[in-house]
C-alpha cells in the first residue's frame, strides 16, 4: 500500500526528530522551517524537498503535521493567505503535535472541515530521544473516523498511542498533564531551596523523600539539578510557562478557576522575569534559592 505524503512544519527538536523517524521508515516529507540548516539536514537524508509556503505544502500532503510552538503561531500558519487552510485538500488530515489552547484548536478543526479535510489534537509527551526512535506518547483528539485513517502513521512515531474523544481533548490532557508536572517540578524545587536554607542536606532530604510516595520521575530531575547539578529535563521554564498560561486559559473557558495552577504560573513567570527562562524546569530552583522575603 502506497504510504501517505507527510508534510511537517516545526523542524525543532521534537519535529526534527520525528521527521527522521518517518524517514527511516520510508515516508516522503514535504517540510518547512524557519532555520533553513535543519531543512537542509533534512533534506540531504534523501526523499524530502522543502515547500515554499504552507499553502504549497498543504497542496502537496495528504497528512499535514504541526510541531510549533504556540496556538498563535498555529493560527498563523493555518489562516495566513499563503497558509494551511488555502491550500489543504479535501480528505487530507492537518494534525497538531504542538501544545495549544483548546478553544483555539476547535476553532481551526471546524474551518479544516469545511474544506472537506480533517484535522487531530495529538500533543506529545516524552523527550526527542523518543521521537528519534517512533516511541513517543501521543494524545489524540478528533474524530474517530480521522483517528482510524492516520493511526497507521501514529504507530510509526509512537509507542503509546491514546485516542481521547472530540477534537480538543488531546490538548486539554496535555494541558492537565503539564499543569501536574510543572507544579511538582516547582514544588520540589522550592522545598529543596527551603532546605538548604534550613540547614538540611538536599542529598539526605531526597533520599527521605524518594522512599515514599512521593517519589516520581520529576523529583529525580529536581535532585539532578539541586543536589548533583545535572540539568537533563529537556523542557524550558518558558515552555512550561506558555503551558501553565495556556491552562489557565482553559480553566477561565469551563468557568472555574485553578488557584494551584496561579501559583505555579506566577513562579515560573518570575523565573522568566529573573532571566531563566531559556534554562529546563528544574533550574527554577536557582530562583528559589535566591528567594527572600
Amino acid at each position: 500500500m502506497t504510504k501517505p505524503v507527510i508534510g511537517f512544519i516545526g523542524l525543532g527538536l521534537m519535529g526534527g526528530n520525528m521527521v527522521e523517524n518517518l524517514q527511516k521508515r520510508g515516508f516522503e516529507l514535504v517540510v518547512m522551517d524557519l532555520n533553513k540548516d535543519v531543512v537542509n539536514t533534512v533534506i540531504a537524508r534523501g526523499n524530502a524537498r522543502e515547500a515554499a509556503s504552507a499553502k504549497e505544502l498543504a497542496a502537496a500532503s495528504d497528512i499535514v503535521m504541526l510541531c510549533l510552538t504556540k496556538s498563535e503561531v498555529v493560527e498563523k500558519i493555518v489562516y495566513s493567505d499563503d497558509g494551511i487552510l488555502a491550500g489543504i485538500k479535501k480528505g487530507a488530515v492537518l494534525i497538531d503535535f504542538g501544545t495549544s489552547i483548546p478553544a483555539s484548536t476547535r476553532k481551526i478543526g471546524a474551518d479544516i472541515a469545511a474544506k472537506g479535510a480533517g484535522m487531530l489534537d495529538a500533543p506529545l509527551g516524552r523527550t526527542p530521544a523518543h521521537a528519534k526512535d517512533g516511541l513517543l506518547n501521543i494524545m489524540v483528539g478528533g474524530d474517530k473516523d480521522t483517528f482510524e485513517k492516520v493511526k497507521p502513521v501514529l504507530d510509526e512515531q509512537g509507542e503509546n498511542v491514546f485516542y481521547l474523544g472530540a477534537l480538543g481533548a488531546g490538548h486539554t490532557t496535555k494541558l492537565i498533564n503539564n499543569f501536574m508536572g510543572m507544579t511538582t517540578v516547582c514544588t520540589m524545587s522550592q522545598a529543596f531551596a527551603v532546605a538548604d536554607r534550613a540547614g538540611v542536606d538536599r542529598q539526605q532530604l531526597y533520599d527521605i523523600m524518594s522512599a515514599g510516595p512521593s517519589n516520581s520521575p520529576f523529583m529525580g530531575f529536581c535532585k539532578n539539578y539541586a543536589v548533583d547539578g545535572v540539568s537533563n529535563l529537556g523542557f524550558s521554564i518558558n515552555n512550561a510557562n506558555k503551558d501553565l498560561g495556556y491552562f489557565l486559559a482553559m480553566a477561565e473557558d469551563l468557568g472555574t478557576r485553578a488557584e494551584i495552577a496561579e501559583g505555579t504560573s506566577h513562579n515560573l513567570q518570575a523565573a522568566v522575569d529573573a532571566g531563566l527562562g531559556e534554562g529546563n524546569v528544574p533550574e527554577i530552583f536557582d530562583y528559589f534559592l535566591k528567594l527572600g522575603k
